[in-house]
């Protein structure tokens, strides 16, 4: 059973976020973590780059698979986990801590319509 903590939104596409001030804190759920295994390598798109709301902020490179990271509200990326590009490990063994993604600081109003709770994404990956 994947660990999905109270106090996060999610999306459809296993991507969690967090409101920290005017900002958003973005990383990938336990679940997307554990179907990828282990993560080699991390990507992200320019510091300062506005993104639309589903644009591809990052890409992950797993044992397995590669996958696409996506921006789960409009904004400008405020900041990218470069810890990550050194230690991409750190999304496995701590998704919700020292695995985040990005900052972003959200532009115009926030789009939380597609945006799940924390229930609704326990029923999404049928937990």
């Amino acid at each position: 059973m994947s660990n999905i903590p109270d106090d996060l939104l999610y999306t459809k596409t296993h991507e969690w976020l967090k409101k920290e001030g005017k900002l958003y804190r973005i990383g990938i759920t336990d679940h997307a973590q554990s179907e990828l295994t282990d993560v080699v390598f991390v990507e992200f798109e320019k510091k300062g780059k506005m993104v639309g709301a589903g644009d591809v902020v990052a890409t992950v490179e797993s044992v397995k698979t590669v996958s696409e990271i996506y921006a789960p509200v409009p904004g400008t990326i405020s900041e990218i986990n470069e810890i990550l590009l050194k230690s991409p490990e750190k999304i496995n063994s701590d998704p919700y801590g020292e695995g985040w993604f990005l900052l972003l600081e959200p532009s115009g109003g926030m789009e939380t319509a597609s945006l799940l709770s924390p229930e609704a994404y326990r029923r999404t990956i049928g937990e």
